[in-house]
């Protein structure tokens, strides 16, 4: 049976008492009971609110009146080809406008300044690379993103805080030992327990040497402590007294053994970077957190990149328009740090 002839218990709708939904898409005022023209399955009408409340009160009290003032609510379907708006272009020309005042735009400045605030303090933190230390993975310029959550001991909180430890190739952040204004960026190279020397420049942990594909080893001027580290006689001047005398503690059988709660980190730019070989250990209290993208990266010039033409190197391009163009490194922007 079709569903516009569907029984109700003890009525049906009277046929052509209005128009089907197909047929008729007009205001849901329409669709009102007090629309239905109702007949029990004897085909006599049925009494409708109206009708009782007419009964009832009278035709002219104040809730007949009410009634009567709901029915005529109801607007009639309107006709056919007539175009029907709904929602807020059913008045185009509305200008009713709700403004926010000062009070509530201050309040709204202030939740985004703690927002950004506790985001700062306690998830992430932006840095910038003022040396060449980590070339290439990270260039004079590069703007990043650290985070400071992932670093942290296991524990009970594990699925809620995935804390994990410092690992072996983690680039992180950290304060400088010999001035905790500062903060510096290395990979970690030996994890407490490590067995660590270099010979000739390559780097043997735990007695294997070590391979490392992001590693440039750029011009320098010869440098046995750099390059055979340890040893017990040193000349450079770069080196840490204080760190000279702990490396002798710490040295076993021609090797550097991590001491627990600590970390051994080097540049990536081998022959250009001041590290654990020269100013010791980090401790892990110490350690702010890993970088993880390059949000933006300016072009500044590198003192020690020889890959670069000697006038991008000493930052001396002629060509003004050049210049303005290339003054970000487009390619850099969004680069996970690995």
């Amino acid at each position: 049976m079709a569903a516009a002839q569907r029984r109700w218990p003890g009525a049906r709708v009277q046929p052509g008492s209005w128009r089907s939904r197909k047929q008729h898409a007009g205001p849901w005022r329409s669709w009102l009971p007090l629309r239905k023209r109702m007949v029990n399955d004897a085909g006599e009408p049925m009494k409708t609110g109206l009708d009782e409340s007419r009964e009832a009160f009278g035709e002219g009290s104040g809730l007949t009146a009410g009634a009567n003032g709901l029915a005529q609510a109801t607007l009639p379907p309107p006709p056919d080809g007539a175009e029907v708006r709904r929602g807020p272009s059913a008045h185009p020309h509305s200008h009713f406008h709700i403004y926010p005042g000062p009070l509530d735009t201050t309040q709204s400045l202030l939740s985004i300044l703690v927002i950004a605030i506790f985001v700062l303090t306690f998830i992430v933190q932006p840095f910038r690379i003022p040396s060449e230390s980590m070339e290439r993975t990270l260039l004079v310029g590069d703007f990043l993103l650290v985070n400071k959550t992932i670093f942290g001991p296991p524990g009970h909180w594990k699925w809620l805080l995935p804390y994990r430890p410092e690992e072996r190739g983690d680039v992180v952040v950290f304060y400088f030992p010999v001035n905790p204004a500062e903060h510096v960026v290395k990979r970690v190279i030996g994890v407490p327990g490590d067995r660590i020397h270099l010979r000739g420049g390559v780097v043997y942990r735990n007695g294997q040497p070590l391979n490392e594909p992001y590693v440039v080893f750029e011009p320098a001027y010869p440098d046995n402590f750099r390059d055979n580290f340890p040893i017990r006689i040193y000349t450079d001047p770069g080196v840490d007294m204080h760190w000279w005398q702990q490396l002798r503690r710490t040295e076993q059988q021609g090797d550097v053994v991590v001491p627990a709660g600590q970390y051994f980190v080097m540049g990536d730019n081998r022959n250009h970077s001041r590290d654990s070989r020269y100013w010791g250990f980090v401790p892990e209290r110490e350690v702010v957190g890993r970088p993880f993208v390059i949000y933006f990266s300016l072009r500044r010039p590198s003192t020690t990149d020889v890959q670069l033409p000697p006038d991008d190197k000493l930052g001396h391009n002629k060509d003004l328009l050049t210049r303005v163009l290339n003054f970000a490194r487009w390619g850099r922007f969004l680069r996970i740090i690995r």
